[in-house]
């Protein structure tokens, strides 16, 4: 049951009710269970118990200690939080001299740490300790700063009997290596943080008696630090993130700029304020699926360190495609949707593998490739744009980026095939009549080999995918529809009922021909009815990324 140990620390940020060494509840043990006569785990022996729960992470080992008031008391043994201190701080413990136990030890420097090394992006622990410059922080921050060897904050002015006390250094040695008084002020020194850091050192033999001098000084309330680290443990992902997006060097925040909005449907009015007070910032998080994943924490385990080193070799592969993309004699349309598609399959296939583990931009970069090569496939089956828009609605479109089975791309081709044989008979001689029913919108949508400028749109095409405003049609039983064209009610669907029934200038029996041709002319929507409907199943499990195609 022990957690891997790169995921156990950021799951521990969510446990720090379970650490508390004075309030802790847990469920009332039922009294039948000691009463029955038959032997349980709970009837092991303390050491036993320890030789177990020695082998779990700090994760593991709070959540059996919340099972039971047996458990936890055995769970809270200083033999074990004293391992786990050592190997997570790189610092030994020693129990007897400290005056705390080593569970709340390591609940204290842990809660420490991680706010310390997050300093970047957590204003409010910047305000705790930038707010009095040139003067140093409160003293309860000061007395925790002891364990850093490197601090942002100027210089240390503090009186002599204030070093002693925090640091634990001698006054012999303080004098000694005095740079500066303020007789004005009274008995001020000035000492570089990194200076006095060496100094405790020097003074206390090892770092382990400065960690013992640090947690002997601390008082008994930390309500602070609590409340700072249960604010960073809500907020992290959103304070990382906006710290990447906008705190970047000037060229590389721009550039980052382009490529985070390129090709993207966005809102001018909501990007317009990039990077100023009232900027959306989960409204930008959410135009990509890898920001919005790592917005919810569900990036690297939860580990926002990790996470948003994938998300910046994510955009590092994007930077890279869009050189490689408009390297290319594409036109705007074919190179929109080419990077739209292969950003699609890049997170269809390592969604996993992002929410487990960093993805590094060689793997990022390795799997666009074949994503590239694959859209370009799909581009060069569908022969236009309007067949590359109405494909896309497919199930085996996906399917086919995501596996690269050929079975999957025969029937995205049959599907067009059956579009060619509708365009062939309505295009025959003998036909002409039928032309003449249909309105002049539904030719581009019939036509097999129709060509289409990049630059324009036509049948709302460019608008949303798979919809036509069928607003032209002079029959008064055709209103504007919003539905898909290929849809139950759609435009296909309205042309049935319009020819059902006479129209002006032609007489009952066309009509009833030309409902028997829109018959014919909806063998492509039942053709996709059908493969959207058996694909299904199919379509929720082989887009799972590490799925085996069938």
């Amino acid at each position: 049951m022990a957690l891997r140990e790169d995921s156990w620390e950021d799951e521990l940020q969510g446990q720090f009710s379970l650490l508390s060494a004075t309030s802790f509840e847990v469920k009332e043990e039922s009294e039948d269970t000691h009463g029955s006569s038959n032997t349980g785990i709970l009837d092991l022996s303390d050491e036993v118990f320890i030789l177990i729960l020695r082998r779990l992470d700090p994760t593991s080992l709070l959540r059996v200690g919340s099972t039971c008031r047996t458990l936890f008391r055995v769970c809270s043994c200083n033999s074990l939080w004293t391992k786990h201190f050592q190997t997570s701080f790189g610092v030994p413990f020693a129990t007897a001299t400290c005056s705390i136990s080593a569970k709340s030890a390591f609940r204290l420097v842990f809660m420490w740490r991680t706010l310390f090394r997050n300093l970047h992006c957590n204003r409010s622990l910047q305000e705790k300790l930038f707010a009095e410059i040139p003067f140093p922080p409160h003293k309860y921050w000061v007395q925790w700063l002891v364990l850093e060897e490197t601090v942002p904050l100027p210089s240390v002015r503090l009186p002599c009997t204030d070093i002693e006390s925090l640091w634990g250094i001698e006054k012999e040695v303080l004098e000694g290596k005095v740079q500066e008084k303020d007789e004005d002020e009274g008995r001020m020194l000035k000492f570089e943080w990194k200076e006095l850091y060496a100094l405790a050192l020097e003074h206390h033999g090892s770092i382990a008696k400065v960690f013992q001098h640090v947690l002997n000084q601390q008082s008994n309330d930390h309500c602070e630090l609590e409340a700072m680290f249960s604010q960073y443990s809500q907020c992290r992902f959103q304070w990382l993130f906006t710290y990447w997006l906008f705190r970047q060097p000037v060229p590389f925040d721009r550039q980052l700029r382009a490529i985070y909005l390129q090709w993207q449907k966005h809102s001018k009015r909501k990007v317009v304020s990039w990077g100023g007070t009232l900027c959306d910032i989960r409204y930008l998080a959410s135009l990509h699926h890898i920001t919005s994943d790592y917005w919810r924490g569900k990036l690297a385990q939860g580990d926002e360190t990790v996470g948003i080193q994938t998300v910046g070799n994510y955009f590092s592969m994007c930077k890279s495609l869009v050189a490689w993309i408009l390297g290319r004699d594409w036109g705007r349309l074919k190179s929109k949707k080419v990077y739209e598609d292969t950003l699609e399959g890049v997170y269809l296939l390592l969604r996993r593998e992002m929410q487990e583990t960093l993805v590094e931009h060689e793997r990022f970069w390795q799997v666009a490739k074949v994503q590239m090569t694959r859209v370009c496939t799909l581009e060069e089956t569908a022969v236009n744009y309007v067949n590359w828009k109405m494909i896309e609605t497919l199930p085996y479109y996906k399917l086919y980026m995501v596996s690269g089975n050929m079975v999957y791309l025969d029937h995205v081709q049959g599907f067009l095939h059956r579009k060619r044989l509708v365009h062939d008979w309505f295009f025959m001689k003998e036909n002409t009549w039928v032309r003449q029913l249909l309105p002049g919108d539904l030719y581009p949508l019939l036509e097999f080999d129709t060509k289409i400028s990049q630059d324009t749109s036509f049948l709302g095409v460019t608008a949303e995918p798979g919809k036509v405003s069928l607003q032209a049609l002079s029959h008064p039983s055709l209103q504007t529809s919003d539905l898909p064209l290929w849809e139950p009610g759609g435009g296909i669907f309205q042309l049935i009922i319009a020819f059902c029934f006479p129209v002006r200038g032609i007489m009952y029996g066309a009509g009833v021909s030309a409902f028997c041709v829109c018959v014919c002319v909806c063998v492509l929507h039942l053709s996709y009815v059908q493969d959207t409907h058996i694909t299904a199943c199919m379509n929720s499990n082989l887009l799972s990324p590490g799925s085996s195609s069938p």
